[in-house]
């Protein structure tokens, strides 16, 4: 099991035995997962003391557990599920071309109307080239850059996350001193530079010495707006990447088709030289792209290296622009063009957010709700500052205290709301959808309300 509680073991905590009588089935398959999975889980954030809910199924806004437990789900699939689970246009396509074959090993009809929608909707897509994954994408992307500038290095932000490939690791979650992580060569991380979010004087300093071949940056800053990024920091970077002839890379996974249906470049009108999608790119199935440039795309392009004289980037991937992937993608996308999805999930972002801290000024913790679009982070305000919920300002706090609240608070609360029927991500952050109603923001704001008092009473808060 992946935490030292199990099922039969006695705790103190009222939340944590309420959660294992409440959850019997899930327990016994945490269990099970613990004999196969390194800490049972099969992605690193979903970790939760004693274990998490094992889903069956979703609907809409909605999800149940192994146990008939239904929560409100604002885990939102990482953020791919802006049309909410199982939305029919989707699932119909997925269904009628599951039944034509999942895998033909040759280029498909579908793979193009898919690229042709995204060009459609994404001004700087001059060409497309599909990947499996945003973690693969992000790997192409920063392979293009150095293959067509010649330089070595690539310049990220400390905090802003990119996948899970090497060159991503370092300046995450830790190793902020460039050191490599576990497992990583060191002239690989010797090959990462790092700069603090929103620091252009750092970033012109490294720019300067000609060896960086990309920024890669998360539009909104990272996680989402977590540590949130001004637009105008975009353009700065875009002025100076275009004067000393570095690409610029917006990862585009969590924003893209998100902050607006050309992606967060439409919305703050910031062109990059390539972006990385995936999540909503492929409607909720595993899917990614790189689009950008075409001169930077040549690279991959057979004919074009041998015109040019040089090396062809190689790119291989069983299960790129496969036709499951292209027709949940086109489907969503379709959608997403068509109707104000981007805006209608907005707007129940903001108001779920007021909802959240009318309950937060009302428990007078000093806690805050705040976010991008149609996200929203829960500040624990470990600083213990004087916070306004409805005035806080993320841009005025430190992104140690916006990412790092203590691990038992954090996992602690998130099962309180488990318990009173709302799921969040372990960072108490999560995304909404067109299928979010105002009986889900009620719903949302009363599970709070309770889970901060049961937190009281356990001595957490």
């Amino acid at each position: 099991m992946s935490a030292a509680l199990r099922p039969a073991d006695p705790t103190n905590s009222r939340i944590v035995a309420a959660w294992l009588a409440r959850t019997p089935r899930s327990a016994a398959l945490a269990e099970q997962a613990g004999a196969l999975f390194p800490s049972g889980i099969t992605h690193d954030a979903r970790l939760q003391d004693p274990y998490g809910p094992f889903i069956e199924r979703a609907q809409g806004g909605h999800k149940w557990d192994a146990d008939g437990n239904r929560y409100v789900d604002f885990y939102g699939g990482h953020g791919a599920l802006i049309l909410g689970h199982a939305h029919p246009a989707v699932t119909a396509r997925i269904a009628e071309v599951a039944g034509q074959g999942t895998q033909f090993g040759a280029s498909h009809p579908l793979e193009v109307h898919w690229a042709t929608q995204i060009k459609r909707m994404v001004a700087s897509a001059e060409r497309i080239r599909f990947t499996s994954s945003g973690t693969e994408a992000t790997l192409m992307a920063v392979r293009l850059a150095r293959a067509f500038t010649g330089r070595p290095k690539l310049l990220r932000f400390k905090g802003h996350f990119h996948g899970w490939h090497d060159h991503m690791t370092t300046g995450f979650a830790s190793h902020f001193d460039g050191t490599p992580t576990a497992g990583v060569l060191a002239g690989v991380a010797e090959g990462v530079v790092l700069a603090a979010p929103g620091d252009a004087a750092a970033v012109a300093a490294l720019l300067a010495t000609g060896e960086v071949a990309a920024v890669i940056v998360e539009p909104t800053g990272a996680s989402f707006g977590q540590v949130p990024l001004r637009p105008e920091f975009l353009h700065t970077l875009r002025r100076m990447t275009e004067a000393q002839g570095t690409l610029l890379i917006l990862d585009e996974v969590v924003t893209g088709f998100r902050i607006a249906p050309g992606g967060a470049q439409a919305a703050f009108g910031v062109r990059p030289d390539l972006t990385t999608f995936a999540k909503i790119v492929a409607g909720g199935l595993p899917g990614a792209a790189v689009v950008g440039r075409k001169d930077v795309l040549d690279l991959l392009d057979f004919a074009e290296t041998r015109r040019s004289g040089r090396e062809k980037v190689g790119h291989q991937g069983t299960y790129n622009a496969n036709p499951l992937a292209a027709a949940a993608g086109l489907a969503a996308l379709s959608i997403i063009a068509a109707e104000d999805v981007t805006g209608r999930a907005e707007a129940t972002a903001a108001r779920l957010r007021a909802a959240l801290n009318d309950v937060l000024a009302d428990e007078r913790l000093g806690w805050a709700v705040y976010g991008t679009s149609s996200g929203f982070h829960l500040f624990l305000n470990p600083a213990r500052r004087e916070v306004d919920a409805h005035r806080f300002d993320p841009h005025a706090v430190t992104m140690d205290e916006l990412k790092s609240p203590t691990a038992r608070l954090l996992s602690r609360l998130r099962l309180a709301l488990l318990l009173n029927g709302i799921d969040v991500n372990g960072r108490l952050s999560g995304f909404t959808s067109i299928a979010h109603d105002d009986a889900d923001i009620a719903a949302a704001a009363a599970a709070l309300r309770a889970s901060v008092r049961m937190l009281r009473e356990e001595g957490e808060v």
